[in-house]
């Protein structure tokens, strides 16, 4: 028979909708010894509560857990992370005192595919122009004046086979387009099994319809979309961007968009608030959403019942199914 492992959530107030706070406190009274709940490890109810705590639950608005929270929480073995990325968070102390580490990274990249997949269809189709354009007329449009537009045989570009690229390129496979990859890590054969085809970031961007941008945000990484490739990008393409805002160079972006032959949807911007006078916000050919395609609403519960699933696995002595190493920070979201 398992004990249910001493848990204290750190998760932070507000950081879900109430309806997702309330089910993460039903299944982790459910699943463990909730010693806690905090929002800071400052007080002396959450020093206690770490005293005590095997299992710390985290999320987007845990505070930094450095040494000093470390060294308050003596039992500490796992953290289970109820978002993705862990960069800005967690420190390196972390790892280097054994504990062990598991990210909804996994759960979360589910509705950014989706959501890109949502976006390469209406990028193709030119859903945002169109309709822009009909509010405006109050009339039928001509079809046969709208342009080249429509997903039959279009090629699009994904850049990076991360967790999200790889689902979206999944994703695509039911449609009738031709999808391409850059991703240097991948030999052409590893490419080819993923449903893709291997080629360069300049033959991508050149030639591709659409691009999707799915590499993290590494120094070696940030401006990847430069401003030469986003010039060589036909006219009528569009660029889609659901990873980081710093892949891009977004000046070069912003100056091909407002040119007026270039199509921009962005998820992720630099920074992440635009201000309020860019004209991005205000062009047509430019569709802005507030970093919304990772998880919302209730797909929030979905990277919490996998951590809930993490937490069943520590109290039966199993291994975590979704460990963050550290080593695979520096090449990792």
């Amino acid at each position: 028979m398992s004990t249910l492992p001493r848990v204290v959530s750190a998760v932070g107030s507000g950081a879900f909708t109430p309806a997702s706070e309330a089910h993460l406190a039903r299944e982790l009274a459910a699943h463990g010894d909730l010693l806690a709940t905090v929002d800071s490890f400052d007080t002396d109810d959450a020093q206690a509560a770490l005293a005590a705590a095997e299992v710390l639950v985290t999320g987007w608005r845990t505070p930094v857990i450095d040494a000093a929270v470390l060294d308050a929480a003596p039992n500490l073995t796992r953290i289970l992370h109820i978002a993705g990325s862990v960069k800005e968070q967690f420190t390196p102390e972390i790892w280097e005192r054994g504990i062990q580490v598991s990210s909804a990274v996994d759960a979360n990249a589910v509705p950014v595919a989706e959501f890109t997949l949502a976006a390469i269809l209406m990028a193709n189709k030119r859903v945002v122009q169109i309709a822009r354009q009909y509010r405006e007329e109050r009339a039928l449009i001509d079809q046969a004046a709208l342009g080249v537009i429509g997903s039959y045989r279009r090629r699009v570009g994904i850049v990076g086979a991360s967790r999200i690229g790889r689902r979206v390129v999944s994703l695509l496979q039911p449609f009738d387009l031709e999808v391409v990859l850059y991703d240097p890590t991948l030999s052409a054969g590893e490419v080819a099994a993923l449903g893709a085809r291997a080629v360069t970031l300049e033959e991508l961007c050149a030639t591709s319809d659409v691009v999707s941008v799915h590499a993290p945000s590494l120094p070696a990484t940030r401006g990847l979309v430069s401003a030469a490739l986003i010039d060589t990008m036909p006219a009528g393409a569009a660029l889609i961007n659901t990873s980081r805002g710093d892949v891009i160079d977004q000046d070069a972006l912003t100056a091909r968009v407002l040119r007026g032959d270039l199509y921009a949807l962005l998820d992720v911007t630099v920074p992440w608030a635009l201000p309020v006078d860019h004209p991005l916000y205000d062009h047509p050919n430019a569709f802005l959403t507030p970093h919304i395609a990772g998880s919302v609403g209730t797909e929030v519960d979905r990277m919490i019942d996998q951590q809930i699933a993490e937490l069943d696995r520590i109290a039966r002595g199993e291994p975590l199914a979704h460990p963050v190493r550290y080593e695979s920070l520096s090449t990792a979201a």
